[in-house]
């Protein structure tokens, strides 16, 4: 490898690193929102897998074990439905973003 393709290398690099960063604060920026129970429990999470809000209505605040363990089910739910959504907006962002570098799709991963 010569100076050029090392200069190159080192070009490449640091446009990855100033992407990740621009991916970072647009992570941070995008808000998810997810429920289940049909509406009992709603979640806001950011892109970085953040969760900005829990929100339970109170009707489901039961009085027994079995309401409990029902509500508990309910917000496991909504907050790894949160969570896909985020992979999917953080997988959307990143493939408009590195698909400009014209990388191999092996080595977006690294990024």
């Amino acid at each position: 490898m010569n100076f050029a393709d090392l200069a190159k290398l080192k070009d490449m690099m640091g446009q990855a690193r100033q992407m990740k960063e621009e991916m970072d604060q647009k992570l941070a920026a995008t808000v998810v929102e997810a429920s289940s129970g049909g509406g009992v429990v709603h979640v806001r999470m950011n892109g970085k897998k953040e969760v900005l809000r829990l929100k339970i209505d109170p009707a489901a605040m039961g009085s027994t074990p079995a309401d409990l363990e029902l509500l508990e089910d309910l917000i496991a739910a909504a907050v790894n439905e949160a969570g896909r959504r985020a992979d999917a907006a953080q997988q959307a962002a990143m493939s408009g973003m590195l698909g400009g570098l014209g990388m191999p799709a092996g080595l977006q991963g690294m990024f």
